[in-house]
């Protein structure tokens, strides 16, 4: 069956507060917001939740959200606002990896966890000098059609470019202070056992700092309810991997300049502390970081954002491969590398290709607004 090419992610600017910066958000964004909540509505759905429970399930987490941060919930009152939607259903949006785990623990088949593959390039291993961060998100296929890309202009902290799917509040990108990141899924036989921060929130968090030592603090520290993979990197030349248990986290740096990580625990001290879950459901992830680390290995000292480009476009054992066409997955939905992610931090330079295994047009974005987005070459 053939697959319709997806266009461009949108770009929107918004600005002012944070229920101000939501509203314009979910005017402008409205119609994605709407396919979103209808794409996870039908998964939980699937399991047996009705519409009542499964806002029942998202205001549950409002108490802790506004704990770790206020403005994040009147900034999703303001998308709900806008987008005239319910606002436990952008709840939902911004809690989605908790709320579907928790369902499929009580109700639903297995979900189909993020796959995912990135990489930081430091300037020892490129050919200009400058840092390159990046990843393959892979997901929902139909999350290609729900994706969208955000310039924030704050008044009380660095202006933010983020990669989300459209009512998020954040997933992958940069901020004007020079610092990334991306995340990639781990599991792991601490999960769910305690509540803790949403892990897309932890993420808006971190491209609100200024300062690096925040940025880590704020992925190390914060409790959280399931295990993930941050890759941190900052445009001055530093990266960092941090792979993360509920309560413990993990560092990793990188070797020769090329970090890489996929969906399974590479910390020596991580697996002897605790069981990794993730690999039956993500079996090429095995492979998948040793493909993208041989790709870049053989250029060290002369990458570009180019050969990261490639190295992403990987189509070994297709489709669980690095770049992944839509197939079904273990759980029986219909999965994609959605999009790949390329950053220059340091820049304020994103550029990002919806299903790239059958899409290799590329848009970039910039913090500068002068810098409208457009077709990279």
């Amino acid at each position: 069956m053939a697959h319709p090419i997806p266009p461009p992610f949108p770009l929107y600017e918004v600005s002012g507060g944070a229920e101000a910066r939501g509203l314009s958000y979910g005017r402008q964004a409205a119609e994605r917001v709407k396919r979103s909540i209808g794409h996870y509505h039908a998964q939980l759905s699937a399991g047996g939740l009705d519409g009542a429970k499964i806002h029942r399930l998202a205001r549950a987490f409002t108490p802790r959200v506004e704990n770790f941060d206020a403005d994040y919930v009147a900034e999703m009152r303001g998308i709900a606002t806008g987008a005239e939607v319910a606002f436990e259903d952008v709840m939902l949006l911004n809690c989605r990896t908790e709320i579907l785990q928790l369902a499929k623990r009580g109700l639903l088949p297995e979900a189909d966890p993020d796959g995912c593959t990135g990489a930081i390039l430091l300037p020892e291993a490129t050919a200009d000098g400058a840092l390159i961060h990046g990843q393959n998100w892979d997901w929902k296929s139909e999350c290609a059609e729900t994706g969208v890309v955000l310039r924030i202009r704050r008044e009380d902290g660095p202006d933010i470019l983020t990669f989300v799917e459209a009512g998020g509040l954040s997933r992958a990108g940069l901020n004007a202070a020079g610092i990334a990141i991306t995340a990639n899924y781990l599991e792991s036989d601490r999960d769910y056992q305690s509540e803790g921060i949403p892990l897309s929130l932890l993420r808006r968090k971190v491209l609100e700092q200024e300062h690096v030592a925040l940025a880590v603090k704020t992925v190390y520290a914060t409790p959280k309810s399931a295990s993930n993979n941050v890759m941190l990197s900052h445009g001055s030349g530093w990266g960092l991997d941090i792979e993360c248990a509920p309560d413990e986290s993990f560092l990793l740096e990188a070797e020769g300049g090329i970090l890489v990580h996929a969906n399974n625990w590479r910390s020596p001290v991580a697996l002897s502390k605790l069981r990794d879950t993730g690999i039956a459901t993500t079996p090429d992830s095995v492979y998948r970081d040793r493909r993208v680390r041989a790709a870049l290995e053989a250029k060290r000292g002369k990458l570009t954002m180019d050969d990261l480009r490639a190295a992403f476009f990987d189509d070994w054992q297709t489709p669980w491969s690095v770049c992944r066409p839509p197939r079904m997955n273990l759980g029986g939905n219909l999965s994609a590398t959605v999009a790949m992610i390329l950053m220059k931090p340091a820049e304020g330079h994103m550029e990002v290709a919806p299903l790239p295994a059958l899409n290799r047009q590329f848009t970039s974005y910039s913090l500068d607004p002068a810098k409208v987005a457009r077709a990279a070459e």
